[in-house]
């Protein structure tokens, strides 16, 4: 069984029950693990086995679904076809062998590929690469259009049609409007009441009915088709009431002589007009994606035989040689080879001072180049560079659902069948009770129109979208939504201390020779640094780097063995040489005597002892100090100051981590813990009930970033791709640990206010729609008798304002 998980961009959605229609499409596929479709980043993500699904059962179930995937199409000239097997076996391997392919039609007369594909999940590089892999040739096409750019497109032409839409509506409005108006209210003569003048309304309104409206109806049969109701059914019902009836009385006289002609058309017009500026002001939140899609360049300067020329970026390899002037952006992750410059690397960071560069550096695609011109070697390309992965991340991200959304998705879910029953409940009790159809009838519209639950789908993606965009802007990566909430609960932050809190590059500071036969220090370091060559531990690097310093050749080990967390054992020249921690040696029952006071003196001064024994004798100590970073202090009081309780751990010595913790003013302290004991100190925080955020490098401390409730992971941007938490903090700054608990609960804290506004908004509005104030005569008139007009207006107010006040997240301090 091969699983597969792909996000898909979905087009014609209206509202959070669209979402939840593909939803259940999606999951009645056999061979589909979990669908989410998110209504906000307008995104269908599926987990799914691929030995029974593919691109295009996902696809077809979507359209049959009354929705649309954003596909692009391709021609690719093929050479190599000598039969029409030979296409036809090129057609498989499109449709079954590269992820994203929706359909393929391949011709062996014309010698050309017809491909639709999805391109936010496959290029036409990966096309080529399996075609050339099945044993054919193809020629690349020019691309004109990448793949973010034509789904950029498919989203603008959805807007510019909803605009056209809207300015028809307007057109034919505003006119119907004040004539209906101005008659009511007496400002026209008595033409104004003649029979042509309805028929001249019944004109106006029927092209914003049926071109401006259209898109309800089929919104609406498309919902009703798949077994529920959505946003459009309550507004094309809505309208149709008014339109029908007042088609009604136009051709039956008996029913009367007022026609609601401009009720309809004022709904649908201002409704629209609510949508256009919703998908407006949508598109804003998803505007981090975009700034990092924007980074990359769209061609780049090779070097080739001394020529410098320039290639679009899809065609740069690894191991081209390019060359990239001050000023511009750097096009892939590379290497430099040749220049010095500074490179401002805010979009990785977070952070706006430039960094020096210089030959062996590494270069990260998407980031300025300030100053020098720099010759540097690709080294990871297409979706393999840090920004594609960053990209990725924030991607599904945004995609994901927090779980606070769960309760949001349940309302939704019954919310339209409910108001439906409330709107003719409505209805027929005011019907009953006044006995006059009119009133009945524009309180049955008034419910059905000023109920919105694209404010409680649109309440949590926004704000989650507008979040981790923030994130993205200052280097904070969350995985996931889930941890974005999850860290909104934190109460215990533990702190690795090495690379953490301390630069993580220790060095010696002293060194004592004990035993007679090693002659001196560079004999003792020669032993020493000899054996921690196999090492990759910190502690045992500061000992080599300290003997090359010196000068000192180094032999090398034999039957190396290391003891995590713990020392190592090799044979240098037929000696058995150990390099430990003195507690190691303890554990074996050595007793070393004369080298307690210096032991003890060392570590009450916050230095890591290293023990060297030679043949079972004491050679030497070795003091090695790590030095703690400029931020940590800081960082630490940050901390703090959100109410919570700081715990370091840390594999030294319980002295030596007493002297850093007292530094920095950590609140607890766990000393002498083995890396693979890290997870289990972080269970017992959690058995006390304490929600514990574990801030680590990613790599050694991967046991205990998965334990955590959060797992925050600090690393150098470069290093995004490795980091296992569930917050990535590219900068390599602690001071980040901080922003992204007060940027989760800024955003949690707009996602209670959404919420609260939308439950607020439609528990509160819709009694009133439905006549419950027209008791109280001490209230306005319009209160007491919502028309149709005002509620329409009202509902489109109200996802414009959830979404805009998400928006207010870029505003954040964090």
């Amino acid at each position: 069984m091969s699983d597969k998980n792909i996000t898909l961009p979905v087009t014609g959605m209206t509202c959070a029950n669209c979402a939840l229609n593909i939803q259940r499409s999606l999951k009645k596929i056999t061979g589909v693990k979990e669908a989410n479709v998110n209504f906000a980043t307008e995104q269908a993500s599926v987990s799914f086995d691929m030995d029974q699904v593919q691109i295009k059962d996902l696809t077809g179930k979507i359209h049959d679904a009354g929705y649309g995937v954003v596909t692009a199409t391709v021609e690719i000239p093929l050479t190599g076809m000598t039969c029409a097997n030979c296409a036809m076996t090129i057609e498989r391997t499109l449709s079954k062998k590269v992820p994203g392919v929706v359909k393929t039609s391949v011709n062996f007369a014309t010698e050309r590929a017809h491909v639709e594909y999805i391109p936010t999940i496959t290029t036409i590089d990966d096309m080529i690469a399996a075609i050339e892999k099945a044993g054919y040739g193809a020629i690349r096409p020019d691309e004109l259009i990448e793949g973010e750019d034509t789904e950029l497109a498919a989203r603008k032409a959805e807007i510019q049609s909803q605009t056209r839409k809207f300015l028809t509506g307007l057109i034919f409005t505003v006119p119907l409007f004040f004539l209906s108006m101005g008659r009511d209210f007496g400002l026209f003569g008595l033409w104004a009441h003649a029979v042509w003048v309805n028929w001249l309304f019944f004109a106006l309104a029927t092209p914003v009915q049926f071109y401006t409206g259209w898109d309800f109806y089929t919104g609406g049969w498309k919902s009703l088709k798949n077994g529920s109701a959505n946003m459009d059914v309550l507004v094309a019902m809505g309208s149709s009431v008014a339109y029908f009836y007042s088609l009604a009385v136009l051709c039956y006289s008996p029913l009367g002589v007022h026609v609601y002609f401009e009720t309809s058309a004022v709904i649908i017009t201002l409704i629209k007009l609510g949508k256009m500026l919703e998908a407006r002001t949508k598109g804003r939140t998803g505007g981090a994606i975009r700034k990092l899609i924007a980074l990359r360049p769209k061609t780049a300067t090779i070097l080739e035989d001394a020529d410098e020329r320039e290639i679009p970026l899809s065609q740069i390899k690894v191991g081209d040689v390019l060359i990239v002037h001050p000023g511009e952006s750097i096009p892939v992750d590379g290497v430099v080879l040749e220049g010095t410059s500074t490179v401002d690397e805010s979009m990785l960071t977070g952070e706006p001072i430039p960094v020096d560069k210089h030959p062996k550096a590494k270069l990260t695609g998407g980031t300025i180049n300030s100053e020098g011109r720099l010759k540097f070697e690709a080294t990871r390309v297409g979706k393999d560079t840090v920004l594609a992965q960053i990209i990725r991340l924030v991607q599904e991200a945004q995609g994901s659902k927090a779980p606070i959304q769960a309760l949001a998705d349940r309302v939704a879910a019954v919310f339209v069948p409910g108001v439906i029953g409330i709107a003719f409940l409505t209805f027929i009790l005011w019907w009953a009770i006044g006995g006059n159809f009119i009133p009945a009838m524009l309180r049955l519209v008034a419910v059905l129109v000023i109920a919105c639950p694209c404010a409680l789908g649109l309440a949590t993606p926004t704000a989650i979208m507008a979040g981790t965009g923030k994130g993205a802007e200052r280097g904070i990566l969350f995985k996931n939504s889930e941890s974005l909430e999850m860290a909104t609960k934190l109460n215990t932050i533990v702190l690795d201390k090495t690379g953490t809190i301390t630069m993580g590059k220790p060095s010696v500071v002293n060194v004592i020779v004990f035993d007679a036969p090693i002659k001196d220090e560079e004999e003792l370091l020669r032993l020493g640094a000899s054996v921690e060559r196999g090492s990759e531990h910190p502690l045992g690097q500061a000992i080599v780097k300290e003997a090359k310093k010196r000068g000192i050749h180094l032999f090398e080990p034999d039957a190396f063995m290391a003891f995590k967390g713990l020392g190592v054992q090799a044979k240098i020249e037929g000696q058995e040489v150990l390099v430990g921690k003195p507690n190691w040696f303890d554990e074996m029952g050595f007793t070393f005597d004369d080298a307690k006071n210096h032991v003890r003196s060392f570590q009450n001064e916050g230095k890591t002892v290293m023990m060297v024994v030679v043949d079972k004798k004491l050679a030497g100590i070795i003091g090695v100090a790590d030095t703690v970073k400029p931020e940590s202090k800081q960082a630490i009081e940050e901390l703090h100051k959100q109410s919570l309780k700081v715990v370091m751990v840390t594999g030294d010595n319980e002295h030596a981590a007493r002297t850093i913790a007292s530094e920095v003013n950590i609140d607890e302290i766990v000393a002498e813990v083995r890396p693979e004991e890290k997870s289990t100190k972080i269970k017992e925080l959690q058995d006390k009930g304490e929600k514990v955020g574990m801030v680590g490098d990613g790599i050694n401390d991967a046991p205990a970033l998965a334990q955590a409730d959060v797992g925050l992971a600090i690393g150098t941007g470069t290093d995004v791709a490795i980091e296992s938490g569930d917050v990535i903090l590219a900068s390599g700054n602690l001071r980040g640990v901080s922003k992204a608990i007060q940027l989760s609960r800024a955003t949690m804290r707009t996602v209670r206010q959404n919420l609260f506004w939308a439950f607020f908004y439609n528990i509160v509005l819709i009694p009133v729609a439905a006549g419950m104030l027209y008791p109280f005569e001490f209230l306005p008139a319009f209160l007491r008798q919502l028309h149709p007009i005002f509620a329409a207006l009202a509902m489109s107010i109200s996802s414009i304002t959830v979404v805009s006040n998400s928006l207010l997240l870029y505003k954040t301090k964090a």
